[in-house]
């Protein structure tokens, strides 16, 4: 093996880890994204839940005149105060949508890895240094602005990737989801 060729072979392994990093990276924003969703709805929930409970018990209490009434409004009221209290500071919303714009801007940078290596054996090694210089900028830019994952998300986004290859379709897979005419099996 010449030289040359070993020179490209390390450029397509290191095109394809860069790849491999990026797909991780991108669904990792995506777990920690539904994960803040579905923490902000239980929020939400238990917000509207504690509210209800606690006005009920005040109304209940003002028509009945019943002290327990007042006792079950007061204990969901406070609790409500707690959980607000505790929230005050967070905006699982506002971080939701950070991970979304991560992980929306590192979408176009696989495509274009994908292309990159899909598009490898036409192109000069200038052009895939040129290519793969522009791509780790460009994956820069992104990785300053955005916000950070936790060790839960990347164990998500590898249980996704790794078992039930989540980011990738079979053959047939893309044949049921393309039109007839566009089909390649059988």
């Amino acid at each position: 093996m010449d030289e040359k060729s070993c020179y490209r072979d390390a450029l397509r392994t290191q095109i394809r880890e860069a790849y491999g990093r990026i797909t991780y990276t991108y669904t990792t924003h995506l777990k920690k994204m539904n994960r803040l969703d579905r923490n902000n709805r239980q929020i939400k929930y238990m917000q509207i839940f504690l509210s209800a409970v606690s006005t009920g018990g005040f109304l209940g209490s003002i028509i009945t005149d019943q002290f327990f009434l007042n006792c079950i409004g007061g204990i969901f009221s406070i609790a409500l105060l707690f959980l607000n209290l505790y929230f005050k500071d967070f905006n699982l919303a506002e971080e939701s949508k950070q991970h979304r714009i991560a992980s929306d801007n590192l979408w176009i940078i696989r495509e274009q890895y994908i292309s990159l290596l899909t598009d490898f054996e036409i192109l000069s090694e200038d052009e895939i240094v040129s290519k793969r210089d522009e791509l780790q900028k460009m994956t820069f830019e992104v990785y300053k602005v955005s916000p950070k994952t936790d060790v839960r998300s990347y164990k998500d986004a590898q249980k996704a990737l790794n078992s039930e290859e989540e980011q990738f379709f079979t053959p047939d897979e893309i044949d049921k989801m393309l039109p007839a005419h566009l089909r390649i099996g059988k």
